[in-house]
């Protein structure tokens, strides 16, 4: 069996509790794209080696849209991880997911408009599949262990991610509704299609914290009370999901698929002509292109 290493990219909630107390020394490297969002925390877990991520930075200093994507699933390459379980606060857009229940999304719908959402297009062009943008043979594993914890693990369903920072109208939120939006969210994007172009299999924990705002609050009762209700449902979230992933990486190693299409996505994927490839970007994206270039580009070509 080949070497696995679990990425774990905390969200809102679990980033915060993965990494508090932790030092803050790491993995923390210039990429080509900047510093990632914080450094990379290594450890072991359940027998397997971990390299822990708080995706929007130690005290949460990163909005959605500037969170630095390409950089963090680039030093995750770098390290040499084979696999991401990432997470991230949602609401809820349908009846039956509740909050503080956890979910894996099988689809996604994209808005987002103001982010970098590839690592090529300068000098080499890269189109890599992405009907099924989380890893199925990653999201079986992670069903399977949910049925070891004391939560509903709902199975699949559609993350629509939004830009923000702000949250939704209600006439957007029925919006999401209507198109078979399950849950709604601000970061899976660009960072599932990163990973895709990294060949790093990738699923989501998706925790609910409210009902988005298609479904009105009690009447009477004070904003205060509702935000006290919504950071409790993603520390039950929070909780519930460190469970996921320690049960998940109990069986992974018996369970991931060596062959999963994910780790080789790049294969049919590079389109441009690899002569006319510079050999300095080359270098500069040899953690994703190594296995790729055979031969040295030669030095005069344009």
């Amino acid at each position: 069996m080949s070497r696995i290493k679990v990425g774990i990219i905390g969200g809102s909630g679990l980033g915060q509790a993965l990494t508090e107390g932790k030092s803050e020394s790491g993995f923390y490297p210039n990429t080509p794209f900047g510093k990632p969002s914080s450094p990379i925390i290594c450890s072991e877990w359940e027998g397997v080696e971990i390299a822990i991520l708080a995706r929007h930075g130690r005290g949460h200093i990163f909005s959605p849209s500037n969170v630095p994507f390409r950089a963090n699933i680039f030093a995750m390459k770098m390290l040499g991880v084979t696999h991401i379980l990432a997470s991230g606060a949602v609401g809820s857009l349908r009846e039956d997911v509740h909050p503080g229940e956890l979910m894996i999304p099988d689809q996604v719908i994209d808005k987002t408009y103001k982010r970098e959402n590839s690592f090529f297009g300068n000098g080499i062009v890269a189109h890599v599949e992405f009907d099924q943008p989380f890893c199925p043979n990653l999201r079986a594993i992670l069903l399977e262990a949910g049925k070891s914890i004391n939560t509903t693990v709902h199975d699949g369903g559609t993350y629509v991610c939004m830009e923000g920072p702000q949250f939704s109208t209600v006439a957007e939120s029925n919006m999401h509704r209507s198109w078979g939006g399950s849950v709604i969210g601000m970061t899976v994007m660009p960072e599932a299609k990163l990973a895709r172009e990294a060949e790093i299999c990738y699923s989501l924990i998706a925790l609910p914290t409210d009902y988005d705002c298609w479904k009105p609050h009690p009447k009477g009762k004070a904003k205060h009370d509702l935000l006290a209700e919504i950071i409790s449902n993603m520390n039950k979230a929070t909780a519930r999901a460190i469970d996921l992933i320690k049960a998940a990486l109990k069986i992974l190693p018996e369970k991931v698929d060596e062959h999963c299409p994910c780790r080789s996505s790049l294969a049919l994927g590079i389109w441009t002509d690899k002569s006319k490839i510079a050999p300095a970007l080359v270098r500069e994206l040899e953690p994703l292109l190594g296995k790729y270039m055979t031969h040295t580009p030669k030095e005069n070509m344009a």
